[in-house]
């Protein structure tokens, strides 16, 4: 993969204009994308994957890992080509011409990310809640999003600072489950052999395809850095090092983590179980208390929220910013230089979102919502080759975009028909707001923040 040329005299990338504080350092965005996809995820999906592939979860973890980097070589091409807040969105708008395409593949990227910040709100305030407090879970959820809220309102430096150390939480947790697994096996309890099983009577390759499409889930997260680009010191040198960087190290950790799991449970035990690794943690035997582990999916839970919710913000911003949605949502919070219009009204959603009680059916349709932003992504790089920039940029080799498309539409095959019917309906949703930001009374707002410069 190479870098395109520079032309003599280029700015460098620190230096375009944006009305958002560059705050974040090349290693800071390495813990924020390595956060995102370190989420709750893993915490559920190895005993999905195991009813799928039996021991050899490890499989179907490493053909996801591919299909993410596929895609995420489109997205380093494209943040370093054109580093603006908006991400996907504003990467159909180049690429396409279209202010509708552009509005539906960030209204898919917001109602993927909105829906799985009220998801996890939910889940914060069940079961990993329940075992220090006992409140009724959508109240708490209320509260829980509210103080997500606040946090990303105070400013981007000071949520990506609270997400380094949620990060290194989460991360000592599935540490902890690959060194309980060596324990296990060192002291003869395990069974190696079994990280080479698959179920009797399934065709690998469709149980490992089917697999994969769970642990691909497991892997998404990395794209919402693509909305916190204007945020990002020296963004087109240090984002493909952060981005490729955090997706290897999460890969190395969940295929560790696979692998120990399969040596420390069975298959079964753990496709039964709805905390696989606690169930992990607690065959291991070695003296580790139900809470701590407990408190570790609380903080993966939490970081995840957060970041989505950082994302959705930032979307809202970047796509106010092209006149896809009124212009007052771009407005920042002087000082804090934060968009607290943007902020208040993705919490608000993710609040009614958490009302619905059960989110069960929407989590398939984000997976899907999240498949056709990929899509239309890694066409748009493609597409973009045309547009020259003077700036230094990654470029990667014009096959890769090409097997990513493939992938997604790979990916995409497997999804069931009532899955589509969901995600149909939301973007019929997403249809009718793009009519209504058409109309002459709600497309005519003030610019937003006109003739402010908060200080920096």
């Amino acid at each position: 993969m190479s870098d395109h040329g520079t032309a003599a005299g280029t700015e460098p990338a620190a230096t375009e204009p944006t009305r958002l504080r560059r705050a974040i350092s090349g290693r800071l965005l390495f813990l924020f994308i390595l956060g995102d996809v370190l989420g709750a995820g893993i915490y559920a999906l190895i005993g999905v994957i195991a009813g799928e592939v039996g021991g050899a979860v490890w499989v179907p973890l490493l053909v996801a890992l591919g299909l993410a980097l596929l895609t995420a070589a489109s997205y380093a091409e494209l943040v370093t080509k054109y580093p603006r807040a908006g991400g996907s969105a504003v990467f159909a708008e180049r690429a396409y011409g279209s202010p509708l395409i552009s509005f539906l593949v960030g209204f898919c990227m917001l109602a993927a990310g909105v829906t799985s910040a009220a998801g996890l709100s939910l889940a914060f305030a069940g079961d990993y809640l329940g075992v220090f407090l006992d409140v009724p879970a959508v109240p708490a959820a209320l509260v829980f999003l509210l103080l997500v809220g606040l946090l990303n309102a105070r400013g981007i430096q000071e949520s990506v600072r609270a997400n380094v150390v949620m990060t290194v939480v989460e991360v000592s947790g599935l540490v902890l489950v690959v060194v309980l697994g060596a324990v296990v096996l060192g002291r003869g309890d395990g069974d190696a052999g079994r990280v080479l099983e698959f179920p009797a009577g399934v065709s690998v390759a469709s149980g490992v395809l089917a697999a994969a499409l769970v642990a691909y889930y497991s892997f998404v997260g990395f794209e919402v850095s693509a909305n916190v680009a204007e945020e990002v010191r020296d963004v087109r040198r240090v984002y493909p090092r952060a981005l490729f960087g955090a997706l290897l190290v999460a890969g190395v950790v969940y295929l560790l983590v696979g692998l120990a799991a399969s040596v420390v449970l069975a298959p079964d035990e753990l496709a039964g179980s709805s905390g696989p690794l606690l169930a992990v943690v607690q065959a291991a035997d070695a003296g580790i208390p139900d809470e701590l582990f407990s408190l570790v999916a609380l903080v993966a839970v939490a970081n995840g929220a957060l970041l989505t919710m950082i994302m959705a913000s930032r979307l809202v911003f970047g796509m106010a910013e092209q006149r896809l949605l009124p212009r007052p949502l771009g407005r920042v919070l002087p000082g804090r230089r934060t968009p607290w219009v943007a902020i208040v009204l993705t919490t608000a959603v993710a609040m009614g979102l958490t009302l619905v009680g059960d989110l069960g059916a929407l989590a398939n349709a984000v997976v899907l919502l999240l498949l056709l932003v990929f899509l239309s992504t890694n066409i748009a790089v493609l597409v973009l080759r045309r547009d020259r920039v003077e700036q230094e940029h990654f470029q990667a080799p014009a096959v890769v975009p090409v097997l990513a498309i493939a992938s997604c539409l790979l990916l995409l095959w497997q999804q069931e028909g009532r899955t589509w019917l969901l995600a149909g309906a939301e973007l019929a949703v997403g249809v009718v707001l793009y009519l209504l930001a058409r109309a002459p009374w709600w497309s005519s707002g003030e610019s937003a923040d006109a003739g402010t410069s908060p200080a920096a």
